[in-house]
């Protein structure tokens, strides 16, 4: 399973390791991509919550949608 996000205020190296270490750890998710250039981020795993991954972007301080 795959699941993409438009995440708002992205800018840096900062905060791609951000968003990458908070969702990490969401259960299920097994890879994270993060394309500053577009702000998307792209979550792979099996079984991953749509509202922990969302929760997880915004404890790294980014706001996110389903994209």
């Amino acid at each position: 399973m795959t699941q993409t996000y438009l995440v708002t205020g992205m800018s840096c190296h900062h905060c791609t390791v951000a968003v990458t270490d908070e969702v990490s750890r969401v259960a299920g998710v097994a890879a994270v991509d993060v394309d500053l250039d577009t702000k998307l981020v792209r979550i792979s795993g099996a079984a991953i919550d749509h509202g922990a991954v969302v929760a997880a972007i915004d404890e790294a301080g980014y706001d996110a949608v389903a994209a």
